[in-house]
């Protein structure tokens, strides 16, 4: 059942999400911070997709969206935990995760 607060009002929190988002992703040097953003982005992404599903017929919840934003989550967090690898083998390697001072290495 729909809520009362509105599909506005979840649409707004979306977009809200994807630039906080955003801004970490185009803000931030650490590669930590710029994966937290793009969480940050894909958790707007997949609250919009999910509530115009609620909204989309009165009374009938599309079980669709629910099942794309699943197995979302499910590649998310495994996208997630490689670039995370991938941070821990850079910071080994080179001692730092500040993407400013990593694109000035020679690879």
């Amino acid at each position: 059942m729909p809520s009362a607060l509105g599909l506005t009002s979840y649409l707004v929190v979306s977009a809200i999400l994807v630039m906080i988002g955003l801004y970490c992703v185009l803000a931030k040097r650490n590669a930590i911070r710029i994966i937290i953003g793009l969480q940050i982005m894909a958790a707007g992404v997949n609250l919009s997709f999910i509530s115009l599903s609620f909204f989309r017929v009165p009374g009938f919840i599309d079980p669709f969206p629910h099942t794309i934003v699943i197995t979302f989550l499910v590649l998310e967090a495994l996208l997630t935990a490689i670039a995370i690898g991938f941070i821990f083998q850079i910071y080994k390697h080179y001692g730092t995760i500040d993407v400013r001072k990593l694109r000035r290495l020679r690879w």
